[in-house]
């Protein structure tokens, strides 16, 4: 087995700045899937996943993800698809799109597919009318069997989160909330054009929790213009009174070529990469001494929350909203640029909202590309998965399980060869871990064993 050793409260670790120079400044996937979504082709359409759809097994449950890809201001770091929307009316017709797509979806299986975890993602699903997320929780208890012991998650900006909002949200058996946060520096934040006051998070915070709404977790990111080590601690510290469950922590991926409101931000205030990796490592040693353990590489959670648990117990995943306890292989995707996992491939929707409804009002699928899964990609995606969860992998286990030798894996990786030789790698016989100085580095572990790597670099953020 490989030399795994999980991160307990209060443990830091000192991590090697000259490593940081030297792979920072390449860009690569945070793999939350693999093959990646600049892979996928418009080979798969409506018909192959019809036919993924009918081809799902008897007692298979899945999980659902709801893209709502609008909000009512546009924050310069976003790299999500959404869209400025001022009025209610696009919202609403998106709204009964998603209904219609939830129902053609279900009607290609021959059951009430069962459900153990619903995430809202977006944009900002909250930015809904409450009666339309009402109604949108009736369809997809109408479509699904949702257990009762399912996590259904929304992410949410409390800037715009409403007293009506959270009563709808409690009425609809969330029971996981999302706050963005990001910075609490008044400069950062008039810079990425989000002002957020520590007492509206606050507010939303201890809303929610009224409400019965238990599971809080607080996204915050590193990297953005004008941001210091000081900035993030001082944003640390002031979370941490609000003692969310989970902390979610992101290094801002610029990419102003594909995100065009990014050129709002002035690149000359961005921290370079040697600043990323102190500000990444400021949070995670604040957070580790506030009594939370890491989980992965961007992920905090309380010692008792349930995905702490599952990397205690061995059984953390990794998919499209990143670390997470769900144990299943089907992941359907519902709304604009949404991304679809089922045992064959991946589908994704029409990106743009008005296509996407177009397709849904016709009667069809909104499936516009996607990826087949191969044996080698399969082979690699467990691979991959475990090193970015555990920081390591047993080669000969997981080979095994996937009818193949790991010998030709590790002598075809130029990249392996070089982490192992700048002391980021440990390879004994066939387990590989990360070295623990080095776990800031695991996405440059996980794209050794990428195949389909070149060619779609630019697209990603950096890697630290």
């Amino acid at each position: 087995m490989p030399r795994r050793r999980s991160i307990h409260v209060g443990e830091q670790h000192e991590m090697r700045p000259d490593l940081a120079a030297c792979y920072g400044q390449e860009r690569l996937p945070r793999y939350t899937s693999y093959p990646t979504a600049p892979h996928f082709s418009a080979a798969i359409g409506p018909d192959i996943y019809t036919e993924w759809l009918k081809a799902i097994p008897q007692k298979a449950s899945a999980s659902l993800y709801l893209h709502v890809p609008f909000c009512r201001a546009m924050c310069w770091y976003c790299g999500c698809h959404t869209s400025v929307a001022r009025r209610d009316e696009p919202i609403a017709v998106y709204a009964a799109a998603l209904r219609c797509e939830i129902d053609l979806v279900s009607r290609q299986t021959d059951r009430r597919l069962e459900v153990d975890h619903v995430h809202f993602g977006g944009g900002t699903p909250t930015i809904m009318a409450p009666e339309t997320f009402a109604d949108l929780i009736g369809s997809i208890r109408h479509s699904f069997f949702i257990r009762p012991s399912a996590e259904i998650a929304v992410e949410i900006d409390p800037r715009e989160l409403t007293p009506q909002m959270i009563e709808a949200l409690a009425y609809g058996g969330v029971n996981r909330a999302s706050l963005g946060v990001q910075s609490f520096d008044p400069v950062v934040q008039r810079a990425i054009n989000r002002v957020q006051s520590f007492d509206a998070t606050a507010a939303a915070n201890e809303s929610l929790r009224r409400a019965g709404i238990a599971g809080i977790n607080f996204d915050l990111i590193y990297g953005l213009p004008h941001q210091t080590v000081a900035s993030c601690l001082d944003t640390v510290s002031r979370c941490v009174e609000l003692r969310p469950e989970r902390f979610s922590v992101f290094g801002y991926a610029h990419v102003p070529a594909f995100k065009k409101h990014q050129r709002r931000i002035d690149e000359a205030s961005l921290p370079d990469s040697l600043e990323r990796h102190q500000q990444s490592c400021a949070i995670a040693n604040a957070l580790q001494e506030a009594g939370y353990v890491q989980i992965g590489v961007d992920h905090f959670a309380l010692p008792d929350d349930e995905i702490a648990v599952a990397l205690r117990e061995g059984r953390l995943r990794r998919n499209f909203q990143g670390y997470t306890s769900d144990a299943g292989n089907i992941l359907l995707g519902f709304g604009a640029s949404a991304i679809g996992h089922l045992p064959q491939g991946y589908v994704q929707n029409e990106v743009q909202t008005r296509a996407y409804s177009r397709s849904i009002a016709g009667g069809r699928l909104a499936t516009v590309k996607g990826c087949a899964l191969t044996d080698d990609d399969r082979l690699r995606a467990d691979i991959i998965e475990r090193i970015m969860c555990d920081f390591g992998v047993d080669l000969d286990l997981i080979c095994a399980r996937h009818g193949s030798a790991p010998d030709a894996m590790l002598r075809s990786s130029p990249r392996l060869r070089n982490l192992i030789s700048d002391g980021i790698v440990e390879l004994d016989g066939a387990s590989l871990a990360v070295t623990d100085d080095s776990r800031f580095l695991v996405r440059s572990v996980a794209a050794a064993f990428d195949a389909h790597l070149d060619g779609s670099k630019q697209l990603h953020s950096r890697a630290v």
